[in-house]
């Protein structure tokens, strides 16, 4: 590949992720709006046509990582492995 091909590349790739994240702005901002309909209607199901929206209140529970490190180190530590990746980046 040559330069010229490589440099079209990055700005294509570029180009493409802003509208990609132009999209996933415009799209939470439709849910936005469409969350504080229902807010405005006090619920957590909206049928419209033969769509239905529902936006629920979930619990759930997760490990506390940073605490049990504090308290437990030497067994956090006996239970963590290192994993290696790579990252692609363009600046």
């Amino acid at each position: 590949m040559s330069q010229n091909e490589l440099i079209s590349k990055i700005e294509d790739l570029k180009a493409l992720e802003q509208l990609i994240k132009e999209a996933e702005e415009e799209a939470e901002a439709i849910k936005d709006s469409i969350k504080a309909e229902m807010l405005e209607q006090n619920t957590e199901e909206l049928i419209a046509g033969t769509y239905i929206v529902r936006w629920r209140t979930t619990l759930r529970s997760t490990f506390d990582t940073t605490s049990f490190k504090k308290k437990y180190d030497e067994l956090y530590k006996a239970f963590t492995k290192q994993t290696t990746s790579r990252r692609f980046t363009i600046g």
